[in-house]
């Protein structure tokens, strides 16, 4: 991956965690869902049976791209950042 990438990447994921811009539900499970797959943390990679819903819809967001590489999901999260204009 390329250095430029990680770094716009890093700066994405600043705005997006301190904004104080209000973000609609699905927005932030998309943002979720391609930081972790970005990121390949798999700390939640199990759900439990005490899981609570808003742990098991987190899952499911980040299991539905799951597919994508770590690249590819960086972009899709700089992208949407710069489409919410924060």
């Amino acid at each position: 991956m390329s250095v430029s990438l990680d770094k716009e990447f890093k700066d994405a994921y600043h705005k997006a965690s301190t904004t104080n811009v209000p973000l609609a539900p699905d927005v932030m499970l998309r943002l979720y869902a391609y930081y972790k797959q970005a990121t390949l943390d798999y700390s939640h990679q199990f759900i439990h049976h005490d899981m609570d819903l808003v742990r098991a819809f987190k899952f499911n967001a980040w299991k539905q791209v799951a597919y994508l590489t770590q690249e590819d999901a960086k972009i899709l999260y700089i992208d949407l950042v710069k489409s919410l204009n924060l």
